[in-house]
């Protein structure tokens, strides 16, 4: 399923009044929760697909739901989490949680690193690779394009 499919499928699902939708494939797995007006985010549980046998250095050609794309390589050898979606980033799960990763961080693929609201929807963003985070590019609770860069991880720490 594509980045822009899921974000179709949000819409229609905020549009019909449906307060819960569950989709389950052989490829993936979505859960969407909708929720009354609140201050505090809540999240959406979304199961990646099973990860596969893929060679080393290359990342998953696919777009899992709700994990980041595919993480592009930057000329430092570090590695971009990538938002799959236009929305809100949030850092932690509610304001009084702990990050879900800081600076420094060791990650590892399907870890959620951080969570996107998109049209009252919490969506949790998966680290596609195992590494340590470098750089935090996003403040929290920020607005963030499709493909913007949210985490610099260094896949050899």
């Amino acid at each position: 399923m594509k980045a822009k499919e899921i974000q179709e499928l949000i819409d229609y699902i905020s549009n019909s009044g449906l307060a819960e939708v569950k989709i389950k494939t052989d490829e993936f797995e979505l859960s969407i929760k909708k929720y009354a007006e609140s201050s505090a985010p809540r999240m959406v549980e979304v199961a990646a697909p099973a990860p596969q046998a893929v060679p080393a250095p290359a990342p998953s050609p696919s777009v899992p739901t709700a994990a980041a794309p595919v993480a592009e390589t930057t000329a430092s050898n570090l590695v971009e989490i990538k938002s799959p979606m236009i929305g809100t980033f949030y850092l932690t799960s509610s304001p009084d949680a702990d990050p879900f990763v800081a600076v420094g961080d060791s990650v590892k693929a399907g870890e959620t690193v951080c969570i996107i609201e998109a049209m009252k929807l919490f969506n949790e963003i998966e680290s596609e690779i195992s590494g340590k985070i470098v750089k935090i590019l996003v403040s929290n609770s920020t607005p963030v394009e499709y493909d913007q860069p949210l985490f610099l991880v260094d896949p050899a720490g």
